[in-house]
Formats: C-alpha cells, structure tokens, sequence
C-alpha cells in the first residue's frame, strides 16, 4: 500500500509494477519543536506508513515525506502564488536541500524501517521576471520548495547532487526497493501475468 495521495508518489511507485492500493494517512505534518527538516521527513514518513498499517495490519505499507531545507530550515509547500514567488526569491542563488524520506511498514511482521535521502539543489540566480513566468506556465503551489524539477521547473537550477534522483519527485526508488526487499516483497520477484511474454 502507498500512505500518500500524491498523484507523483504514485507515479513513482508505480514503476515498480508492484500491484498497490493507495489510502490517505491523516497525520499532523507540522514539524516538532527543535527538529530539523530530516528529521521531520524521517519521522513524518514512519508516521504516514504506521498510520495506515494499523488500518490494515498485514499490509506492506510505504509512507514519504519531503522537506526542502534552506540553512537548516524547513520550506513547505506553498500553497499560493504569493508564497510561491517568496519562496523562489529567497531560494535563487543557493544550495536548496531537498530531505526526502521514506519508510516501510508492516505491522503483522514488526518490520518498521526508513531511509532518508538528501537531494542538494543549486537555484539559478533568478529574476523577478523569471521568477513569475515560471510560476504563470508551472503554479507549482503543491510541491515543496514551489518548483517541479521533473518538469520546467528544471530551468530554474544549475546543479542538481543526489544518490537517487526520483527523491527529487517525492518517492526515493532505490531506497524504496531496498526496504521494499527487506520487508519480504522483491521488485524483480515473480513478473505480474501481464509483463510474462
């Protein structure tokens, strides 16, 4: 099962041609006194996954969450295009990290694991002009950090530094699989009827 109603998370896992369910997993994701970003992902990542795994005990349940970090502080999701444009503002010019975390759950077997996956980001130095074209073709209003690098918002970087570049999108693949593998499900195990030649 996929604890998350994000249409790019299910995308993401849906490459692994693994039949999942996807359920919403209403928890608080405000951050905790004193956490840093990484934190807040690894422990709001665990916490979507346990919350849906209690719903549905036998069921191998991955939950994610993506902060983008800027000197140590956490940028949400912006939500309008007013936040958005002071968000970019702030970010251009600098080193953006994006702390995407994962986690697996599985409650009838007591496996609970996560993995944490930083994506550094270099912003161009962006113009105000920019900074609004972009934001009138993309209105990224529901992406942490208010770009989406997997489209146009990939004009907006000059470097982009990580381990697993779906973390980037919201769902890092290969420490998916990882967990995925050590929970007892195998991506590469026995191939659905449809992909069988």
């Amino acid at each position: 099962m996929l604890a998350s109603t994000s249409r790019y998370r299910c995308e993401l896992l849906a490459r692994l041609r693994i039949p999942f369910d996807v359920e919403a997993p209403e928890v608080d994701e405000d951050a905790h006194a004193g956490e840093t970003p990484a934190q807040t992902a690894v422990r709001l990542a665990i916490a979507t996954a346990a919350a849906v795994g209690a719903r549905h005990a036998g069921a191998v349940v991955v939950g994610s969450d993506q902060i983008a970090d800027l000197d140590g502080h956490g940028i949400g999701k912006p939500g309008d295009h007013a936040r958005a444009t002071a968000q970019l503002r702030t970010m251009r010019g600098r080193t953006v990290v994006f702390q995407t975390a994962v986690a697996v759950v599985c409650h009838a077997i007591g496996f609970v694991e996560a993995a944490l996956v930083p994506v550094a980001v270099r912003f161009r130095d962006l113009g105000d002009d920019e900074i609004e074209r972009y934001l009138r073709s993309e209105t990224p209003y529901d992406c942490a950090g208010s770009a989406k690098i997997e489209t146009l918002g990939i004009a907006l970087v000059e470097t982009v530094s990580a381990d697993d570049p779906t973390a980037l999108i919201g769902l890092p693949l290969i420490r998916t699989c990882e967990l995925l593998r050590r929970a007892g499900i195998d991506p590469l195990g026995e191939p659905a009827m449809s992909d069988r030649p």
